[in-house]
């Protein structure tokens, strides 16, 4: 009887030693689930719904400030897949689905670099943050320094630098005019119609130039002869339907600011969304010495800040 009854006590005691073991693999193995769980959501919203952006430069001077760290909304135009593999540079097709909301003028943007006046891709993927002048349709000019869409006065926006008269590009770095050909300077510009969908553009062995990069771009081979005729796809033609909107984009310190003026239209398959508010501020170009002095160099007036 005795050693039966010990016999028991040892298996009433090995149980629990058991069950505690399947507890605790029970408790890592939730752990694990909630820390995928987390991760997936937050790539999900960095992906489809929001994302973080640093100002990189000043043409966005003084709406937006180098060192201004930006919340933008990737649903404030619709629905958009990416046009690269999360977490790499890998292109790969992008779908935009317009459900709600739209592009107005005067909205801040962030879009994909189209690249520049000879590039059908972009040599690399880079960000900017302009504003939206133009829209599909719209006819834009500048005359000395005075933007007029469809006719009308577009005012500078308010907290934007006030234009100077320094000639095309005052900064040290020197470009080309968009569009290529043309005698326009960053003063005196167009009147330039931005490109929307369904557009007939007449083509011959002068204004393919103008048209080339934009047709490539949309996805098709562009061949002119000798004899200054254009084959789009091997087909000789003198027109071509455009198959996507466009937008113009300046910068609010046009004085120093790469932008449609010298690169082109940001086609609405580039539209990352809409720039919403700053949520964190720094001169990082004055954040040296100790940490007590990096700290004031925090612009905490700056943080929350709604960009309009």
């Amino acid at each position: 009887m005795a050693e039966n009854s010990t016999h028991t006590d040892n298996q009433v005691q090995s149980e629990p030693e058991s069950n505690i073991s399947r507890s605790r693999n029970s408790h890592y193995l939730e752990y694990v689930k909630v820390i995928i769980a987390t991760i997936l959501v937050a790539l999900f919203l960095k992906i489809f719904v929001v994302e973080a952006y640093r100002i990189p430069s000043g043409s966005m001077e003084n709406t937006l400030l180098v060192g201004d760290f930006l919340i933008v909304n990737k649903l404030a135009y619709g629905f958009r897949t990416p046009s690269r593999l999360p977490l790499t540079n890998v292109a790969m097709p992008t779908l935009k689905i317009p459900l709600w909301g739209h592009v107005r003028r005067g909205d801040v943007i962030v879009f994909e670099y189209p690249g520049s006046l000879d590039e059908v891709k972009p040599s690399r993927a880079v960000n900017y943050v302009k504003r939206c002048i133009g829209l599909p349709g719209d006819t834009v000019r500048i005359v000395h320094g005075k933007v007029l869409v469809d006719g009308s006065t577009m005012d500078l926006p308010a907290l934007a630098k006030p234009v100077g008269e320094y000639g095309f590009f005052s900064g040290s770095r020197r470009t080309t005019p968009f569009p290529p050909g043309s005698s326009y300077t960053q003063f005196d510009f167009g009147p330039i119609v931005v490109p929307k969908r369904s557009d007939t553009i007449d083509l011959d062995g002068a204004s393919i130039r103008r048209w080339k990069i934009l047709i490539e771009r949309e996805g098709h081979a562009v061949l002119v002869d000798e004899g200054r005729q254009v084959f789009i796809d091997g087909r000789k033609t003198d027109h071509y339907a455009v198959e996507r909107n466009y937008y113009f984009m300046l910068g609010d310190n046009r004085d120093n600011s790469l932008d449609s003026r010298y690169w082109g239209f940001v086609p609405e398959n580039n539209i990352v969304g809409e720039a919403l508010l700053v949520y964190w501020s720094w001169d990082a170009e004055s954040s040296t010495g100790s940490l007590m002095a990096k700290s004031s160099n925090i612009r905490w007036n700056r943080i929350g800040t709604i960009i309009k």
